[in-house]
């Protein structure tokens, strides 16, 4: 029921950022003042923010935006994380050592204040957003690849493949890699929430997308002083905006989890 719910709901979504911004076409920075502050209504649904634009409009081109910063920068930090798991949790020894002294060292740092350092040396725009959070985001990925491929490591089919003079370069593209894949995927699938909302606080600090651009964290950021004259539907909706599809995509990856591992599942039944 869960993953059925989860997955209507990336649909609806998919759909929304797809369609929405062929059929209804939306000027940036385009500004009504008649119509500012409007609350939730038939013409304007989520009713108006302080420039006299539809909120519900900018709430869906919000969310397309960080959608795409979220799946590139979190596939992206898979993709970091996936090589540098492997090549530790394969080559063993001191180049293993070596490896996780440096993720350790990057873990112990907040995964915020390096993103801020790294989109300091760049304009505001998508592209430093996506490098800051994917540049940031490989950690994770990388223990859950290392624990993989060690466990691997001592199968038989792998020591009969090394017995039988295969290569270390074949034996990780025949026989390790295409086994850490579905967890490397998974990964990946639950950075993307962890994305978007890195990518929000970033537009809510003024770091990411230029003001004037649909951006759920920009919208927050320029309704708070109208949340605090009691207009509250320029902040809910955003929010919302937010949560939702972090949500409904945690639901698709838990029911992925569940599905590479089935003796957990029949653990948790009981």
């Amino acid at each position: 029921m869960r993953a059925r719910v989860s997955a209507g709901a990336v649909a609806a979504i998919a759909l929304a950022v797809l369609l929405v911004p062929v059929l209804f076409p939306l000027d940036q920075q385009a500004v009504n003042l008649r119509e500012t502050l409007l609350p939730p209504s038939w013409k304007h649904p989520f009713g108006t923010d302080g420039n006299g634009r539809d909120v519900l409009l900018r709430c869906v081109y919000g969310l397309r935006v960080s959608l795409i910063v979220g799946i590139v920068a979190a596939f992206g930090a898979a993709l970091i994380g996936t090589a540098v798991g492997a090549a530790a949790g394969l080559l063993g020894g001191r180049t293993d050592r070596f490896v996780m002294r440096i993720v350790d060292t990057f873990s112990a740092v907040p995964h915020l204040m390096l993103g801020i350092f790294v989109i300091a040396m760049f304009r505001p725009g998508i592209w430093p957003v996506i490098m800051s959070i994917g540049l940031t985001h490989w950690l994770s990925t990388t223990r859950i690849v290392r624990a993989e491929v060690l466990s691997l490591r001592d199968r038989p089919y792998i020591d009969a493949a090394v017995s039988s003079g295969a290569s270390r370069t074949r034996v990780a593209t025949r026989h390790l890699l295409p086994a850490v894949l579905p967890q490397a995927g998974l990964a990946a699938v639950l950075l993307v929430p962890h994305a978007v909302w890195h990518e929000t606080a970033l537009s809510f600090l003024g770091l990411g997308l230029p003001s004037h651009q649909a951006s759920l964290g920009n919208m927050i950021q320029d309704a708070r002083g109208t949340l605090l004259a009691g207009d509250w539907w320029p902040t809910l909706f955003p929010g919302l905006f937010i949560i939702v599809p972090t949500l409904a995509i945690a639901g698709l990856a838990g029911a992925w989890r569940e599905r590479l591992n089935p003796r957990r599942r029949s653990e948790l039944m009981l």
